[in-house]
């Protein structure tokens, strides 16, 4: 399905992931076998995703990616290319958290964690598991 190497990759994986798993896997169980198969479908070049079940997201950098959370107390964030500030204090709730999931950092005055080229990160609830 689709001639892009990414949906024909996309297609891979999700195609070994119903032979690997009958029922809905557990995030453990589906993180697990994704580290298994991930590798396979890197060696033929760049291979950044995101993947998510609705409860869980997985993000794996081939190259580059950085993320950073989100959460209470909130604050303000500069964007890099813009000079435009946004108030997330007016946008969320206390109970809020969100991970920011991006190639290259998108604001200025925010703590981004880069990820090493290889690495598959399991998010939950915005949060990433250990």
């Amino acid at each position: 399905v689709g001639t892009s190497d990414s949906e024909q990759a996309f297609c891979w994986l999700m195609q070994e992931l119903a032979k690997s798993h009958a029922a809905l896997p557990s995030i453990e169980e589906l993180t697990i076998t994704l580290r298994e198969l991930v590798p396979q479908v890197s060696q033929f070049g760049t291979f950044n995703f995101l993947l998510s079940n609705g409860e869980a997201l997985w993000a794996h950098c081939s190259t580059k990616l950085h993320y950073l959370i989100r959460q209470h107390p909130f604050a303000q964030a500069t964007l890099m290319d813009r000079d435009w500030t946004v108030n997330f204090a007016d946008l969320n709730n206390p109970g809020d958290c969100v991970a920011v999931i991006v190639t290259t950092p998108l604001t200025s005055n925010e703590q981004w964690t880069a990820f090493e080229p290889g690495e598959l990160i399991v998010f939950v609830d915005g949060v990433p598991l250990p």
